[in-house]
This record gives C-alpha cells, structure tokens and sequence, in this order.
C-alpha cells in the first residue's frame, strides 16, 4: 500500500519521455499464448498490470521475464487455467480466453475485476467467440469456453468494443476459414495487435478500420516487437502541464492518437505545438470552457475524461462532459469537492464550474484514471493533498511520483505497508 503526498501550486517544466502502451502490452502478452518460440517485446511498462499479467502467462506455462522495460517470453507447451485471484485483479486478463481456445480448444477464467467504473459485461466477447464455433457457459463464476474446431464466420458487434474486437481477433487467427469483424473497434492498440500477430505469421489486415478481415492459418511463431507509445499516459502529462500552467516537451509520442485531446485543449486556449514524435505544450494566459463527450475512439477517450474535467476546473464559466463509454466513471468527483470543486453530476453529465480556487485536502483514488485525476488536482491546489489508493494509478503509470519530480513536481510517494 502507498499513497502520494503532493505540494500544489508549482509548473509542471520540463520533458518527459512516454512509455509504451498499457492497452497494446496486455493485449500482445495475450496474444504470445497464440505462438511458439522466444519473443522479445520492447518498451513494456514496468507497471503493476504488466506484472500480473506476467503471472497470468507463468500460470499457464509460458516463460516470462520483465527486466526493465523488456519483456522476455518463451512459448511452447501452454496448459491449465490462470489463477482467480489474478483474474479478479485485472480486466485485460479476460483477453487470454480466445487465444487459449484458439491453441488448446478450451479455456476456462474466472469472471474478471479491474476499476469500478461500471457495467462492462463481456457478452459481446462472448457471442463473437460463440459465431467462431465456441460452447461457453458460466460455471460457479467461471467462464467455461470448448471447441473441438474454431470456423472462421461473418460477425457484426453490437457495439465496437475494443475488448471483444481483440479477443475475437485473436482467437480467429488459428480458425479455419476467413473471418469479417464488422462494426470493430478502431483504437490504435488494435492495429498494433494485428502488426504483431502478422509478424508471428498471421494473416490480418484492416485494423483501425471498421471493418477486420482475418485469414486463418494453422500455426504461429514468434516475433521481437516495440510497444506504440501510450495515449492515454501521453495525454494525462500533456494535461498536467496544461493544469499547471507549465512547460513540458513529450517524447515518444503519436501527436494523431492524441488529436481529440489536442484539439480541444487548443480551443481552449493552450498553446501546443506537434512535430514528428513529439508534443509540446506552452502556459496559456487564460482557460476558456469548454464541452466535451467522450466516444470510442477516433473520438474523445474515455480514459482521458476524469483528467480533462479536473484541467476544466482551472476555465473560468461552465463546462460540461458527458460520459457515453462507461456508466459509473464520475466518482472521483465526490474527491474533487472535498477541495472545493464545483461540479453537478445527473446521469452520464458533468456541470463543471470553473475559476475557483482548489484546496489541498486527504484524498482516496477509486480507480485508475480517476487516481490520474485527483494527482491532477493535488499539482493544482493550494497547500498539500494526500491522496490514497494509489495501487490504483500503479496499474497503469509507471513511477509516477518520480516522474512528477523530474518535472519539477513536489510530490513524495510514501510507503504505508
């Protein structure tokens, strides 16, 4: 357990360089199940999701070593079912079902957990798996998953999620025949699944397009891979600096995974210049209000939606979010009225009203991006926050204590055993 101790009201300067993706790593790991061989992944995260998904991988054979940000997996014989406990920790740990089915016929995974930020059923992941050929039942809170033989089958989602698109992607590339995804997620951590995969010898094309096309074929190998550069860790520094009024260069960068983000910040005022892998955002003399709705991407991502309304307590007037992805994913917002925010919750919208000081106060973080959040508004407030809970933000930032200093930053990570 820890928790960060922050002193508000110092600029965020400096540069600081991105990581690699938490929702590409997770996914590829997954997808290692699929091959056979040595890989050798680049720019991994050193985050505590990585490294449960290490265990999900060791728990069903695999060889897996994180050391740094490189990751070492060796692939050969995979057998057995990843812990409960595991399982129940992390969501991304459900995308291990279709490739097990895919590579042993049969996979069976406890219902899995990750932040409470709403419904997020996986009845979609499992029709698509289903239209492969799959019998799925749930069994005393397992998902229990056979097929003597994946088919390759037309299948239109009810809605693009990004989850089912890569499980049912993954698990198409040991079926047989061809299968069409229509109405597919098209996050960029979908196109950086179907390059990897093409490199273990599949047979993908049209990631990042509604419409996937999967040819199968009857084994893979393997494949030495980087990371894409994470998005959302991308866009909560480029917020931060904003919050701030601060100065800050990002490295390792796709400015047009950012573009919804960037795009309103300027409308907002910020001053942001975009070069070839790098960000770069200036102090803006004032913050206008702004709206925004999140969507799936090449819209405003949900994952963004608690930083950006936080930075929307620094614009003087009304601003207003609304949150069409995920039903419950404005409880941090509870926390920012303990600092004097003023924001009106009904439904799936935020009334925020901006221009009034913030007060450095004890948080509690509820789930990852709503810890990002409150860290957000502890670098805005006046005095010092105390934010718990930060297990939470370690799932998905790596050190973030230490990369908030080397920008100038005062905050402190303590250890509360």
């Amino acid at each position: 357990m820890a928790k960060l101790l922050i002193e508000g009201g110092r600029r965020l300067n400096g540069t600081i360089r991105i990581g690699g993706a938490k929702n590409s790593v997770l996914k590829l790991m997954a997808a290692a199940i699929l091959g056979h061989g040595a890989f050798h992944i680049t720019d991994v995260p050193a985050i505590d999701d990585v490294r449960t998904m290490v265990g999900v991988l060791r728990s069903l054979g695999v060889q897996a070593f994180l050391q740094g940000n490189e990751l070492h997996l060796s692939v050969n014989g995979v057998h057995g079912r990843p812990p409960e406990r595991l399982v129940q920790s992390m969501r991304a740990s459900v995308q291990v079902m279709g490739p097990l089915l895919a590579r042993l016929g049969s996979a069976e995974i406890a219902l899995p957990g990750g932040c409470a930020i709403g419904t997020r059923p996986l009845d979609i992941h499992l029709d698509g798996l289903r239209r492969l050929g799959a019998r799925i039942e749930e069994v005393e809170g397992r998902i229990v998953a056979k097929a003597e033989v994946l088919k390759g089958a037309d299948i239109v989602l009810r809605y693009p999620s990004v989850g089912a698109t890569e499980n049912i992607l993954m698990a198409a590339t040991l079926a047989q025949g061809t299968t069409v995804i229509r109405n597919a997620a098209r996050e960029p951590e979908i196109l950086d699944i179907q390059e990897f995969l093409n490199r273990m010898g599949a047979k993908v094309q049209g990631a990042g397009t509604s419409v996937i096309t999967v040819h199968g074929v009857p084994d893979l190998g393997c494949a030495d891979y980087r990371v894409i550069p994470d998005r959302i860790e991308a866009g909560t520094y480029v917020i931060a600096a904003a919050a701030t009024g601060g100065q800050v260069q990002l490295l390792n960068v796709i400015p047009h995974h950012l573009e919804p983000l960037l795009r309103i910040l300027t409308a907002m005022g910020v001053p942001i210049e975009v070069e070839e892998g790098i960000v770069r955002v200036y102090p803006a003399e004032e913050l206008s209000p702004a709206q925004i709705q999140t969507a799936p991407y090449p819209g405003f991502p949900t994952d963004l939606q608690p930083q950006f309304t936080t930075l929307s307590l620094k614009a003087r007037g009304q601003s207003i979010v609304r949150e069409s992805v995920y039903d419950n994913r404005f409880g941090y917002i509870r926390e920012l009225g303990k600092m004097g925010a003023d924001i009106t919750v009904s439904q799936n919208r935020a009334v925020v009203n901006g221009g009034r000081p913030l007060w450095g106060t004890s948080l509690v973080a509820g789930d990852l991006r709503g810890g990002a959040a409150l860290i957000i508004a502890g670098l805005m407030a006046e005095g010092y926050s105390e934010i718990d809970g930060l297990y939470h933000v370690d799932r998905g930032y790596e050190d973030i204590a230490g990369r908030l200093q080397a920008l100038g930053a005062r905050a402190l990570r303590l250890e509360t055993g």
